[in-house]
């Protein structure tokens, strides 16, 4: 593949940086962190002001019509910045597989939302990408030419704060479903949830919800979804685990900056830290981390973009951006000295979002279980 950013890509790039750098200073992070929702909504906004939230969106429905790569680069730009919004449950885990999946009645209501800032979407799918022994997690009952949903999917990210969730469900005769949830219907109940990196992932009870054939994403032949359900999680979790290697990537990047000039200005023995070869070592360690992480990742989303097969290339990406980003954050922290063990310094909590993207959807161990599998052509865990 190439590597070389399209003009297109750079303008993304360029302008996520910008509204991240100058909307998303430590200061405010930690603001936003101390409040109930910790949504920075001015934030926000401002993506939506300069229409980076419809990137992925057609341009019927108000966005640009982009895809992953550019996608990716907003996320990259976000993690950086470990700023506090559902940028990732939003584009990835609720637009993409709606627009791919939905039905036009559902996209023609959700998607201009998303693309203007207005409506916020996230997907059930921590459980099923972490544990795919759990793969539906949550019961389907047909009624009356609806279907009526019950139980419990954990750990959903930012559900507090969405209008819809992509949920996956399972019939009494045995057949899979995917679709949409309002997470704040009558019917569901969120169990508020605090993750690693400090934001907000509610517990989501399900007790009877309705879901019509106009909220269904994935179902069996006959009931006029685009896909089966098993088609819609696959596809998700490909760029769900492309989504988190982008953010990793950002994290990474952007704490192992800080180091470099904590290094350069830190004196001991009256010379600077970065001129003694242990501290100098083991952060050239981690920039060669970090390359890999970024070689990794744009391979995989290339390969999503051009329509190849891509299983192979993405387990490889997560598997970086969990193991390699866990050394890079381990060492840029230990680098600090003792103020990288004040949680209040901002190298800290790089290092609780690098935790969190390692938590998600699977164990550095299982990725590199799963790539053996695809490599050898064994069947999949």
């Amino acid at each position: 593949m190439d590597f070389t950013f399209t003009e297109a890509q750079e303008a993304v790039s360029e302008a996520a940086s910008s509204v991240f750098s100058g909307r998303a200073a430590p200061e405010r992070v930690a603001g936003v962190e101390a409040t109930e929702d910790r949504f920075d909504r001015r934030l926000w906004a401002e993506l939506a002001s300069t229409n980076l939230l419809g990137l992925a969106v057609e341009e019927r429905f108000g966005g640009s019509g982009l895809g992953l790569v550019e996608t990716c680069l907003l996320l990259q730009a976000q993690g950086r910045q470990v700023a506090p919004i559902p940028l990732l449950a939003t584009v990835v885990l609720g637009a993409m597989p709606l627009a791919r999946f939905g039905s036009e009645p559902a996209k023609e209501r959700w998607l201009p939302a998303v693309a203007s800032g207005d409506a916020v979407l996230s997907a059930a799918i921590t459980e099923v990408g972490s544990f795919p022994e759990r793969a539906v997690p949550l019961r389907a009952r047909e009624d009356r030419g609806c279907w009526r949903i019950t139980g419990t999917a954990r750990a959903v990210p930012q559900a507090h704060l969405a209008d819809r969730v992509v949920a996956f469900g399972r019939s009494d005769e045995g057949e899979d479903l995917a679709f949409l949830v309002d997470p704040r219907g009558e019917s569901v109940e969120l169990e508020r949830e605090v993750c690693t990196d400090r934001q907000v992932h509610p517990n989501m009870h399900i007790d009877g919800a309705r879901v019509t054939s106009e909220d269904l994403l994935g179902a069996p032949d006959g009931l006029g979804a685009r896909g089966t359900a098993r088609e819609v999680l696959d596809w998700l979790l490909l760029r769900a685990r492309t989504g988190l290697a982008a953010m990793a990537l950002g994290v990474c990047e952007e704490a192992l900056v800080r180091t470099a000039a904590y290094l350069n200005e830190r004196q001991q023995f009256g010379r600077a830290i970065s001129s003694f070869q242990a501290p100098l070592m083991r952060a050239a360690d981690a920039s060669l981390d970090v390359e890999a992480m970024r070689l990794t990742l744009w391979s995989a989303a290339w390969r999503i973009d051009t329509g190849r097969d891509a299983a192979a290339a993405v387990a490889a990406a997560h598997w970086w951006a969990s193991e390699a980003g866990q050394r890079v954050v381990h060492a840029t922290q230990h680098l600090h000295g003792g103020i990288g063990a004040d949680v209040s310094y901002p190298i800290h909590r790089y290092f609780l979002w690098a935790k969190q993207i390692e938590l998600m959807l699977g164990s550095p161990a299982g990725q590199l279980a799963a790539l053996g599998d695809l490599l050898s052509g064994a069947p999949g865990r």
